[in-house]
């Protein structure tokens, strides 16, 4: 009789102990099922500047706020905002000329934040150029990637130094921007980054100078923006906001800690485009204090800095069609 009891009670306790275990197991699925799943794209191949995304999701930031980021790469850098106009991706990141530009053509993206707060793209020159100011471009050759963005750019900085514009020889270097400088088939560069093509031409033993188009006449414009579609921003604010909110954890502890940031960027690094760590240190170190955006939060976006840009796209007919500012970006 005790045996039977005994088997009685040892059967009721594995059936409670798998209710248990299934109970939980439900529990944790329901846990899962309840992160948003959220698409993002970034602009380029994984570098410094996505080193607080990568914190974010590494922190559990993006977890916190209930969301689950995928952060891909494009296959193309024009993919970005075209995907995200399509709604194939939730968001991307792009540039803040070229959301303008977009509206323009009645694509209805926006900004949603400002992450790169400054133009990264200035002009570039030797060391020992007798190229000391924008002006002195004139009767040069400037070599650059064939976009009239910077064409423009190289017309205001001339212009507004009190040089001829017009003498200025652009030439399409496509995207060898570093060999077109390096062996002198140009005296100066456009379209070439501070953080990226400037380091690795200093580091492969060629000094460089730089000019920022902002010392000379061009309206300082965002080099980088969160971008959405008009629908997803309508639809979803609070998924953006959510996003914002871990994002700016992940660029908190990134500044707080740039060495931890920067071996977890390794971590991420693509096989098609591998990172050099003593580049991406530097480009670190250079992109943190442009990323801050004071008294205000991470992201702030000037509604003055959006008309300011407009403006001169409208004027170097970058745009042909007027766009309302107000309309091109949303502070969330």
């Amino acid at each position: 009789m005790k045996k039977i009891m005994l088997i009685i009670v040892s059967l009721i306790l594995l059936v409670v102990s798998a209710c248990g275990k299934e109970n939980t197991s439900q529990a944790s699925e329901s846990g899962k099922s309840k992160l948003e799943k959220v698409t993002l794209m970034l602009d380029w191949y994984p570098n410094a500047v996505h080193s607080f995304l990568f914190m974010a999701k590494e922190k559990g930031y993006f977890k916190e706020q209930g969301l689950d980021v995928d952060i891909q790469m494009p296959a193309d850098t024009n993919d970005p905002l075209k995907l995200v106009a399509a709604g194939k991706v939730d968001m991307a990141i792009s540039y803040q000329p070229q959301v303008i530009v977009a509206r323009a053509e009645d694509i209805p993206v926006q900004s949603f934040a400002a992450i790169v707060r400054k133009p990264l793209n200035h002009i570039m020159v030797h060391d020992h150029s007798s190229i000391q100011s924008p002006k002195d471009l004139a009767g040069k050759k400037v070599g650059y990637p064939s976009i009239p963005l910077d064409e423009a750019i190289i017309q205001t900085m001339v212009a507004a130094d009190g040089g001829n514009a017009d003498k200025v020889e652009m030439v399409d270097v496509g995207w060898d921007l570093i060999p077109a400088l390096a062996t002198k088939k140009t005296d100066a560069l456009m379209g070439a980054y501070i953080n990226h093509e400037k380091l690795l031409l200093e580091k492969e033993g060629y000094p460089i100078r730089t000019f920022d188009p902002v010392d000379y006449g061009v309206p300082n414009y965002y080099e980088l923006v969160m971008v959405a579609s008009e629908k997803g921003l309508q639809e979803k604010p609070d998924v953006f906001r959510k996003f914002m909110n871990a994002a700016a954890k992940g660029q908190k502890y990134v500044t707080e800690h740039p060495d931890e940031a920067l071996e977890l960027l390794i971590k991420q690094e693509d096989k098609s485009s591998p990172l050099d760590k003593e580049i991406e240190k530097k480009s670190l170190e250079i992109l943190i204090p442009l990323m801050d955006a004071g008294e205000k939060s991470f992201g702030y976006q000037d509604p003055q800095t959006w008309e300011n840009v407009t403006q001169w796209l409208q004027k170097y007919n970058i745009i042909k069609e007027k766009v309302n500012s107000k309309e091109a970006f949303k502070n969330l």
